[in-house]
């Protein structure tokens, strides 16, 4: 593939421009506070002190894995007993939109954090009012909804899949023909996983697609479906000083709409590297980010760098980085939250992370338990990560394996080999 990747360009205000050296960028001026995002609260938090988190599966888990080793204690709330994260911390059961049980975590807690985006942003607003939380509630109120994400985008200077909100068949089909298909049309709010989208590849499925969504009772988006090379993400951090520091990209491979492998280095230019890392580095100023932001992104056949989604919050395709970088993300994202000096995010090893799902477990279990010849012949070590969940189910992430390798064709060929993914 060509290295010749088209940008569209990005705003940067009065700064001069995103600054690239060795795997991460920075913002000149950036550490400073001269940040031409939204000023956020600042409070530095130091090692003692309580982190409250919003959820308690496992990025909560694995944030309060790397806060405890930096000495801060965790407190989480979630409706689900014995949840991943209060297998780690000390745990409030209760539902997210519990304004009373919020309120106990805000009183047991020195700064709040959330781990994933469906908490109730009402609580997540009620809390910024009565407590520290410096990632804000406005942020979450943008990524939980398809079109306000999309429009946050495009105000960053980067380029979206052409999309158009639609609120009845006619418009639908209008939106089709304009658009053109194949397309796919999506919930505003909800959906994960590829749950809440429909791939519509002729004018016969319209109809039954729209019976389908209409009853999720939410407003649709229908974007014009991406030829693409490549899907990569980059995670930025940024602290409330307004320093910013990005990880490598990951090359994202998906299958069945499902995270499977996270490729790094990804297999991708220079060039494009550079400017994926400038855009994650642009959104993350004009979106004022405190803490961590993943930016999922094509790279259109087209020769376009198109942004797919945001998520504010470590995220699936930086689990990587808990043992092939300087820093996780899930320390990074604790630094950036209690305004510590951000970590060095550069890579230390090619690594390839898989993903473990309920049908996966078994397989891995009896793995573990074996010496393994092919992993020595290919010089890779798996490190396994397992989160604690109750239920193996079809399809529910379980775990992931960091394949460190001398290259990632090593990892992949390990990967491709193993018994524990041809399930």
């Amino acid at each position: 593939m060509s290295d010749e990747i088209k940008l569209t360009s990005l705003d940067l205000g009065d700064s001069q421009g995103a600054v690239c050296e060795g795997d991460n960028c920075a913002v000149p001026g950036a550490a400073d506070g001269k940040d031409g995002g939204l000023e956020p609260q600042r409070r530095t938090i130091l090692p003692g002190a309580t982190v409250g988190i919003l959820g308690g599966g496992q990025l909560g888990r694995m944030l309060a894995h790397a806060g405890s080793r930096l000495g801060y204690k965790f407190v989480t709330l979630d409706p689900t007993p014995d949840s991943p994260c209060g297998q780690t911390a000390a745990q409030i059961v209760a539902g997210y939109g519990d304004r009373e049980a919020a309120r106990e975590l805000a009183r047991r807690s020195d700064v709040i954090t959330y781990e994933f985006e469906n908490v109730d942003a009402g609580v997540a607003a009620m809390l910024e009012a009565e407590s520290y939380v410096p990632q804000g509630s406005a942020l979450l109120h943008t990524t939980q909804h398809r079109l306000r994400e999309k429009r946050a985008i495009e105000a960053a200077g980067a380029r979206v899949a052409p999309y158009a909100q639609v609120a009845g068949l006619g418009e639908l089909k209008e939106a089709a023909a304009r658009l053109g298909l194949p397309a796919v049309l999506k919930t505003a709010t909800g959906g994960y996983d590829g749950k809440g989208q429909w791939v519509l590849r002729s004018e016969a499925e319209l109809e039954p697609a729209w019976a389908e969504a209409e009853a999720a009772g939410t407003e649709l988006v229908l974007e014009k479906f991406i030829s693409f090379a490549k899907e990569i993400s980059v995670i930025a951090a940024r602290r409330p000083s307004g320093e910013i520091r990005t990880f490598p990209p990951a090359e994202n491979v998906h299958v069945d709409n499902i995270l499977h492998l996270s490729i790094v280095p990804a297999r991708i230019g220079e060039r494009v590297r550079e400017e994926a890392e400038k855009l994650a580095v642009s959104i993350a100023r004009t979106l004022g980010v405190v803490g961590l932001i993943a930016v999922e992104m094509f790279v259109g056949a087209d020769g376009e760098l198109y942004v797919n989604e945001l998520a504010p919050r470590p995220h699936n395709s930086g689990h990587y980085t808990i043992e092939a970088s300087r820093t996780s993300q899930f320390e990074q994202h604790i630094r950036a939250i209690c305004d510590l000096p951000l970590g060095d995010p550069s890579l230390l090893t090619p690594v390839v992370m898989a993903n473990i799902l309920g049908e996966h477990v078994p397989p891995l279990l009896e793995w573990m338990g074996t010496r393994d010849s092919e992993a020595e012949r290919l010089g890779v070590e798996p490190k396994v990560h397992l989160y604690g969940k109750t239920e193996a189910k079809r399809k529910r992430k379980m775990g992931h394996v960091n394949v460190l390798a001398p290259n990632v064709d090593a990892a992949l060929a390990w990967i491709a080999q193993s018994n524990i993914w041809r399930v």
